[in-house]
């Protein structure tokens, strides 16, 4: 009977209108929350088969879900953990007893935006503790190969691990003038001696010393070097760890660049990246002399002796002072003697349906059937936005609009409930026909 069904779908209009203002509820309450996303409320209209003269009503049904695709703005802060999307995509976190789970065990959850802090055992956590996850870093700062279409390589981001480094140099590079009129034959032939600090594996300063001779022997110019490397953190630091020959340009096109590297013992020359390497108290030892016919590393020219550009690599033993994520999602930890160290890779995690994601508590979500399958990407890579350190995400709530949303979600349900009475005004009529 139509009557009926105007009452059913009276009935179903005012189901569906408080739906609809369970979801204004929540957004007005959680307009101030950080990363929250608004719900929302689809109506789709329902049809009855109707008959030749006769309309049945169908009524209405709604279907919730959150508009986690919509961004909210970023809002600034002083915290180096602070991070935010500045685009699509979310961060991955897991939740309090993940931390201690096996990757195949431990619940992978998605953030918008997170503030971060230590908690008692190192582990990156929120207020609402959600710990970050990420790829970790070996001790040169690469992330190896890891699996881009699940959370099997994520592990819980720990920065106490890290309190204390050192790291030990590996390379040098030898930005030196030696002086032209030094290696003329008949002059004094006296050495210039150059020592260079360096950390050993323990993070202790030790020292290089290049012994730069030039050969005064023969006629005329020379322009030919002997030099010596001595290590003084050796048992014999007297004795050299190995000898090299140069002979320099002296012509219009080069004059001053390296023409020839004459390595002695215990040296290795490499004239394509101009290195020269050697055994030290500590392990190899790489040092740039320069390559042939150019005018970076050695030099002879007719100036003073100059070292002008002597570099190295490593650092003393630091405590750690901040952890900082840049725009590619690499964790560093910071040291207080300025050395920086990767610890941690943060990817951006998305899916074909950001809409289709599972609602959670503390603003976090969880892949579905209606989200399809995760996919984790670099930083700023494909389709998804940058990590934006120093910054969290608003709630995408416009309270303005709830509130006129709010107006409208009353009348509707003023509307349906009206319906609802002259229905049964209608039915109480029918009933008196029979008095």
């Amino acid at each position: 009977m139509t009557i009926s069904s105007a009452l059913n779908a009276a009935v179903m209009g005012l189901q569906v209108n408080a739906t609809r203002l369970a979801t204004i509820s929540d957004n007005i309450a959680n307009s101030a929350t950080i990363g929250y996303k608004r719900s929302d409320v689809d109506f789709s209209s329902m049809v009855i088969n109707q008959r030749a003269s006769i309309y049945s009503a169908g009524g209405v049904r709604a279907t919730a879900y959150k508009e986690i695709s919509s961004e909210g703005a970023l809002i600034g802060t002083g915290n180096s953990t602070d991070i935010s999307i500045n685009g699509r995509g979310l961060i991955p976190v897991t939740d309090q007893s993940g931390v201690n789970e096996t990757a195949q065990e431990r619940a992978l959850m998605l953030l918008p935006t997170g503030s971060f802090a230590a908690d008692q055992n190192g582990y990156l956590k929120t207020l609402s503790g959600l710990t970050l996850l990420g790829w970790p870093a070996d001790a040169s700062g690469n992330v190896s190969e890891v699996s881009r279409d699940s959370g099997a390589g994520l592990v819980p981001v720990n920065i106490s691990v890290s309190q204390f480094t050192a790291s030990p140099t590996t390379d040098i590079s030898l930005g030196v003038n030696l002086p032209a009129n030094a290696s003329v034959a008949g002059e004094s032939g006296d050495p210039f001696t150059l020592p260079v600090e360096y950390y050993d594996n323990l993070g202790r300063p030790q020292t290089i010393s290049f012994k730069f001779t030039p050969d005064v022997s023969g006629g005329g110019v020379t322009d030919t070097w002997e030099i010596e490397i001595f290590d003084r953190a050796s048992a014999t630091p007297d004795v050299a760890v190995g000898t090299l020959s140069l002979k320099f340009n002296d012509t219009p096109e080069n004059g001053g660049s390296i023409e020839s590297v004459t390595p002695g013992a215990g040296i290795t020359y490499d004239a394509v990246t101009g290195e020269i390497t050697f055994a030290a108290e500590n392990g190899p030892m790489a040092v740039f002399v320069g390559k042939p016919n150019d005018v970076a590393g050695l030099t002879q020219l007719a100036a003073p002796f100059s070292p002008y550009n002597v570099t190295k690599t490593g650092a003393p033993i630091g405590d750690l002072k901040s952890v900082e994520i840049d725009d590619k999602g690499f964790l560093e930890a910071v040291y207080d003697s300025g050395f920086r160290r990767v610890l941690f890779q943060i990817p951006i995690a998305d899916v074909p349906n950001l809409n289709g994601l599972t609602a959670q508590n503390n603003q976090a979500f969880t892949v579905s059937k209606d989200s399809g399958d995760i996919y984790f990407w670099d930083s700023g890579s494909g389709p998804i936005g940058t990590l934006t350190s120093y910054a969290l995400m608003e709630s995408n709530t416009d309270v303005a609009t709830e509130l006129t949303n709010l107006i409208e979600t009353q009348r509707a349900y003023s509307s349906n409930a009206k319906i609802v009475q002259t229905v049964d005004e209608m039915l109480q009529e029918t009933t008196n026909l029979k008095r």
